[in-house]
């Protein structure tokens, strides 16, 4: 078991979140909100109305739960390699491109899949009291953080969610413990592939830039790599993140749209133009090559110092 890539990633998360966040309060404010036609638009109407704290609302609780998700997905990622390795026999080789997607997948998955498979059995099946019980950090801080990034009032006026908690708080009052988990199906679907290639493409940049002899590339190397693999990963999970988002927001302006998953992806495309789903995919490359970077730097640096220099 790796110990030291759960402490690493959590690290990393954090660093990423500090980066980031700014970014992905625009990023879902132009997949939401029809007021916001562009990215610039965006940054400057919230500028104006809200000032600099309007780009960091809801950050507290995404904090807290991205640190504890992003130990799961490196802590995940770096055991499924191990186990894949040992099942090949191969434990000392180097990791085949399959099983380092495959390692990918299984952490996206991961950090999402208690709240999937809720869903999923209130969708599909007959729920469980089972299910009923199950938990999940990522999926209620995700919402929780949508919902606050998504008030957009000027500061003078009083808006309905107060902070984390009272916003965690008010969606069980009004929608029940499902309210938290709205959105957790396009969340899993979005992960599981941007993940898997993520770590794929991190693998390859770092195998391409690694000089013979060395077992990992430069730190520039490291932080090339980082930066294309959060671009890659992101192209493919933007729509599933549109969706997501659309979900976790419907019925906060006005009346309830979406019947559910199916109806969201059908309803959006036939409305907004198959175009949507692709709105804040410049918005997320710009966010994901610095973040990625700084997320990779920490995660290498301090697996690294951990393991006493042997990362």
């Amino acid at each position: 078991m790796h110990f030291v890539d759960f402490v690493s990633g959590s690290f990393a998360g954090a660093c990423g979140v500090a980066v980031g966040y700014p970014l992905d309060t625009v990023k879902v404010r132009v997949q939401t909100q029809r007021q916001f036609t562009g990215i610039w638009q965006c940054v400057a109407v919230t500028f104006s109305k809200e000032g600099v704290h309007g780009f960091f609302k809801g950050m507290t609780l995404p904090l807290t739960t991205i640190t504890l998700t992003s130990s799961v997905v490196f802590g995940t990622y770096r055991n499924c390699l191990q186990c894949l390795s040992q099942a090949r026999g191969a434990c000392s080789g180097p990791s085949g491109k399959l099983d380092v997607f495959l390692s990918g997948m299984a952490a996206g998955v991961a950090q999402v899949t208690d709240a999937s498979l809720r869903l999923a059995s209130e969708v599909f099946l007959h729920p469980s009291s089972s299910a009923r019980k199950q938990t999940s950090v990522m999926a209620p801080g995700d919402i929780v953080k949508v919902r606050l990034q998504c008030q957009t009032q000027p500061n003078t006026f009083k808006p309905k969610y107060r902070g984390p908690v009272h916003c965690l708080l008010s969606i069980v009052r009004e929608e029940g413990f499902r309210g938290l988990y709205r959105g957790a199906l396009p969340l899993m679907l979005r992960d599981s592939m941007s993940f898997a290639t993520y770590f794929l493409t991190y693998a390859t940049v770092c195998e391409l830039l690694t000089e013979t002899g060395k077992k990992r590339p430069s730190w520039s190397g490291v932080m090339l790599a980082g930066g294309v693999s959060g671009v890659v990963g992101w192209t493919l999970g933007t729509p599933m993140d549109v969706i997501k988002s659309r979900l976790q927001m419907d019925g906060e302006l006005g009346t309830r749209r979406y019947k559910g998953f199916f109806h969201c992806i059908a309803d959006t495309a036939r409305t907004d133009g198959a175009g949507v789903f692709f709105k804040s995919l410049g918005i997320n490359w710009l966010r994901a090559f610095p973040v990625n970077m700084v997320v990779f730097v920490a995660y290498e640096g301090l697996s690294g110092l951990l393991r006493g220099g042997d990362a």
